[in-house]
């Protein structure tokens, strides 16, 4: 069976295209696609842009960071050394010091192979962002000194 490829445009995005892994459906609004492993697909297009030879663009880095390690502007600014002004700035004008491209893509390669300090990282920030009413509980465990632990209230 030959099936017509999909523009897939989430993001921004504007050359990546699905041979197959979707389905079209009628809706209620008009048509609508479901696309079978959403993350699955998300790393797989990080990861081909993180691979791409040439410089990334604003939409592709935008992709990357937030579809791909799921952080904020502020986030991926203090990862990087970089005020969230710049990122945004990187992001809508699309030009992106090379430090920062390459940056941001041994950043996603490193968090998707698993690299547990990058993704410990990536995952903290996450987190704390996420969360607006925390207090920080700390205990001393016998032998080992203090630990803590964020709880939402």
């Amino acid at each position: 069976m030959n099936k017509k490829m999909h523009h897939y445009t989430d993001g921004g995005l504007k050359n990546v295209w699905l041979q197959n892994g979707f389905e079209l459906r009628s809706t209620p609004y008009g048509k609508g696609i479901a696309i079978h492993d959403v993350e699955g697909l998300t790393k797989v297009i990080c990861l081909a842009l993180a691979a791409k030879t040439s410089s990334l663009s604003g939409i592709e880095f935008r992709y990357i960071r937030s579809a791909g390690m799921l952080l904020s502007q502020a986030g991926l600014g203090a990862m990087m050394g970089a005020d969230v002004q710049s990122v945004a700035r990187w992001e809508k004008h699309g030009r992106l010091p090379k430090w920062a491209d390459k940056m941001i893509r041994v950043l996603y390669l490193a968090h998707a192979d698993g690299d547990q300090t990058v993704s410990s990282v990536v995952n903290r920030i996450t987190t704390v962002e996420r969360l607006i009413n925390q207090k920080i509980v700390v205990r001393e465990v016998r032998n080992k000194g203090w630990r803590s632990d964020l709880i939402e209230v």
